[in-house]
């Protein structure tokens, strides 16, 4: 019979959901290009441009293929799907990646076709995370490397362990020659959107399944086999070192995770890249970013609502304005965010979040600060990868303990500190590093919830060991107050 796609921006793939098996015959492909989307939030523009060129280019693949497809650009989903519902044809659509989205469709009465976007099916992970005492993703991940069979000799891993992040954790190494990133042509589509929007586009993000496919086939050739000991590491010295920016692809649906999988095992059996980058990457797609979309579907709507720590700063002006610090790692990250929309998960978790985190910063505006700012922010990985992971809101629900630092960290494995006005090693006067005095005044702040923390009895017994507490606890204050006026 007959039926109308209903077609989200994120589900970009012939193969899968209900593009699956779709007949050009008789089949009609619906997009909304929706106001609300566009105006509704201060998302980057390069995150918009995105989306929508890469949404207006799929479809015209599909019309190649001779899809009628009717892209419309209407003032909401609502609206655009309006006339399709009321003429009594069957609309279809994958299951939404956000719980938002399928609580919207499903009250339009869109029928669902499963999801499957990710290697999980949505069922198979809820039944293991009921099963489960603490949702640790390494358990996750080994149970994912023996069910889909990846990186396995019989029922032990390649290479004899699970993991390899002790050699995964370098610095950034000195006189390195990092190889240059893959850049894409632009065509009229891509023109026309960057018009719309007013901005201009540069070369860094495909908006075509060709050009997600080149990226990734330069990713496994070039990149690839050097990804696992840097994987870690930040350098003023090249934005992306050897990672692959393939997250854009795999979450509008240009890419495939089984087919991203597919060729850097392929590329691991020919013998050209060492089990550490090919476990450290593996882990990422099957592990961390499965167990991510799977955890915010089983922890719900009102997940990111959590605010356990009781934090309630407002945004720090530096994350809107690089010139509102001096301090250099939070300089270089913003700057690169302003640029392209985008950091690796190093910089997010250790530098951003971490600031957010040490800062008391509300977890609900830090969230819509990431979600409004990175090209691959879907609003699955974002929830549970800042309220759990990033500022601790959840009160350990998905991590055991908070994800805080100090300068130490950031200067271990960047070369960020270097030239800084701040001094990582101090923990007051004027020239200590911020983060080196807030993780103090942190761990001070919050000795009830954290001191009897089995996984957190070093840092504490570190705290009972400080003579210049009250002198730290001063710092912090002035910090704090100098960070909310842009003037640290």
């Amino acid at each position: 019979m007959p039926k109308i796609i209903y077609l989200p921006f994120d589900q970009l793939h012939r193969n899968f959901g209900a593009l699956k098996g779709a007949d050009p015959s008789t089949d009609q492909i619906v997009m909304i290009e929706s106001l609300g989307m566009v105006q509704k939030r201060n998302w980057h523009p390069i995150r918009l441009h995105f989306l929508i060129a890469s949404a207006r280019h799929f479809a015209e693949d599909l019309r190649a293929e001779g899809f009628k497809v009717h892209y419309e650009r209407a003032a909401s989903i609502q609206a655009g799907l309006a006339s399709y519902i009321r003429s009594g044809t069957q609309v279809i659509c994958t299951e939404p990646s956000s719980l938002a989205q399928h609580a919207h469709l499903q009250k339009l009465g869109i029928e669902f076709v499963e999801n499957d976007f990710f290697l999980t099916p949505r069922p198979l992970f809820q039944k293991w995370a009921q099963q489960q005492k603490s949702f640790l993703m390494e358990s996750f991940y080994r149970l994912q490397r023996k069910r889909l069979d990846i990186l396995m000799e019989e029922n032990q891993p390649v290479g004899g362990i699970w993991n390899f992040d002790k050699e995964n954790r370098l610095p950034p190494p000195k006189k390195y020659q990092w190889q240059p990133y893959f850049s894409h042509t632009r065509d009229e589509i891509d023109l026309q959107v960057a018009d719309e929007l007013n901005i201009s586009i540069g070369d860094t993000w495909a908006t075509t399944r060709a050009g997600a496919l080149a990226q990734l086939e330069y990713f496994v050739d070039v990149h690839l086999p050097a990804f696992g000991p840097y994987e870690d590491a930040m350098t003023t010295e090249n934005w992306a070192l050897h990672h692959s920016l393939l997250s854009p692809y795999l979450n509008n649906g240009l890419l495939h995770p089984q087919e991203v999988v597919d060729a850097v095992i392929k590329k691991f059996n020919s013998g050209e890249v060492p089990i550490e980058s090919i476990e450290g990457f593996v882990r990422q797609i099957i592990g961390w970013r499965e167990y991510i979309n799977g955890m915010y579907w089983f922890l719900g709507q009102d997940y990111r609502n959590q605010n356990q720590l009781e934090a309630t700063r407002e945004l720090l002006p530096l994350f809107t304005d690089p010139t509102k610090t001096s301090m250099n790692c939070m300089k270089e990250n913003i700057s690169d965010i302003q640029e392209r929309a985008w950091v690796h998960h190093i910089p997010r978790l250790m530098i951003l979040s971490n600031l957010a985190l040490l800062t008391g910063t509300s977890p609900q505006a830090f969230l819509d600060w990431m979600r409004e700012s990175f090209i691959d922010a879907a609003d699955w990985v974002m929830v549970p990868n800042v309220i759990g992971m990033g500022v601790h809101a959840d009160g350990g629900k998905m991590m055991t303990k908070p994800y805080a630092a100090g300068g130490a960290y950031i200067s271990r494995m960047s070369n960020y500190c270097k030239g800084c006005e701040y001094n990582p090693k101090l923990r007051s006067g004027d020239q200590a590093c911020p983060f080196t005095t807030l993780y103090w005044d942190f761990l001070d702040r919050h000795r009830d919830a954290f001191s009897k923390n089995h996984r957190m009895r070093q840092q504490y017994f570190g705290l009972e060991r400080l003579t210049d507490l009250p002198e730290v606890r001063e710092r912090a204050q002035e910090v704090l107050r100098g960070l909310s006026r842009g003037e640290i």
